[in-house]
């Protein structure tokens, strides 16, 4: 049952979160503005696609973003209030565990979990192609997209190759398809160029040969062109940067696993993409039990002191997981330890302050 005194903690935590939330939302919006209102003039950006195309999906993206820096600075703002003005003694002398006390932070914790969790899940990812297609009509054009070497697994035992792919004209060059039976290679197609036609959705291949292996016996036959279907689309060889962020929780995964399948590398942003926005939410947690606990003994310096520890601490996590997010970039550490070790490792810190906390 919740006590008065967690109603009280509760409504604390959420009003303090939610209103610094709405402040620092305002002002990156004026910020934002001030920096692309000239853009805005010169494409002749309507009114309502500012607004709601873009402006409206820019709301929960910066919600989210610094959703952990400001639990930590909410619990730690109205904690250290209660505590100097002698709310948690009082508390703590009626009887009240100080384990007990923090259950109404873990309960605000959940909410503010939950919030971030899905607003990172499943409401940024849709928001944020609208702000990405307004970006590119109204802000900075579209680049180019190009990419190399690209090897694909596009059926069981059927592998591509192709030199060069221009996705913006849908056009690739040096293009082979092996095929293989009990792992032994039986086609081969080889050609100078591939293009796919958005009219008729076949891939035109131009000046192919094609080599196929029975045994001991090949046989070769050539031709200037000839029009076939694919398992894979040319939206699949190029991904933009931005692509992963406007994938739900449930496309990411499809996605993440369909380019294993394919035998794609360098899925490290994906994979780190998908623990990330699981982490990050759990961090609530973690962070708002070491704000309970710095900011619940009196302490000399005050809020201010307080405040000051917590904005180190809090600016200390999004370093860390910076950190952590480039070596699994470059492969050195796997996508799941590099996303969750800064919350082991604070969690640790969690523990030892609750611990001193509480005597």
């Amino acid at each position: 049952m919740l006590k008065k005194f967690d109603l009280y903690i509760i409504k604390k935590f959420l009003g303090t979160f939610f209103f610094a939330i709405a402040l620092i939302i305002c002002i990156s919006i004026v910020f934002d503005l001030s920096e692309n209102i000239d853009k805005f003039i010169q494409n002749d950006a309507p009114l309502k696609a500012i607004i709601v195309d873009y402006y409206l999906n820019f709301i929960p993206y910066f919600a989210n973003l610094y959703s952990g820096l400001f639990v930590f600075i909410a619990v730690i703002f109205f904690t250290s209030k209660m505590a100097f003005n002698s709310e948690i003694n009082a508390l703590l002398s009626s009887g009240i565990s100080f384990s007990r006390l923090l259950r109404p932070y873990l309960i605000s914790s959940f909410v503010i979990f939950i919030f971030s969790y899905s607003l990172g899940n499943f409401v940024i990812p849709p928001a944020n192609k609208k702000k990405i297609e307004f970006k590119y009509d109204y802000i900075k054009k579209k680049k180019a997209n190009y990419d190399r070497d690209i090897h694909r697994q596009i059926e069981p035992n059927i592998y591509i190759y192709i030199e060069r792919f221009d996705a913006s004209n849908d056009y690739g060059r040096k293009f082979s398809m092996e095929k293989f039976e009990d792992n032994k290679l039986v086609s081969k197609l080889t050609s100078d160029f591939i293009r796919w036609d958005r009219e008729r959705k076949v891939w035109s291949i131009t000046n192919y040969v094609i080599r196929d292996i029975n045994g001991d016996k090949e046989t070769i036959s050539k031709g200037s062109k000839i029009d076939t279907t694919l398992a894979i689309l040319p939206d699949e060889f190029i991904t933009q940067k931005e692509d992963f962020e406007t994938m739900n929780y449930f496309e990411l995964l499809k996605f993440i696993d369909q380019q294993k399948l394919r035998g794609v590398d360098a899925l490290e942003q994906y994979e780190v993409e998908h623990h990330r926005r699981a982490a990050v939410p759990f961090s609530m947690f973690i962070l708002s039990i070491i704000g309970a606990s710095l900011a619940s003994r009196k302490i000399r310096g005050g809020i201010g002191l307080h405040l000051g520890v917590g904005l180190a601490l809090s600016f200390a996590y999004i370093m860390f997981l910076q950190v952590t997010k480039v070596f699994a970039l470059s492969g050195t550490v796997s996508p799941f330890i590099s996303m969750w070790i800064p919350n082991i490792v604070y969690a640790v810190i969690a523990f030892f302050i609750y611990r001193w906390a509480s005597r």
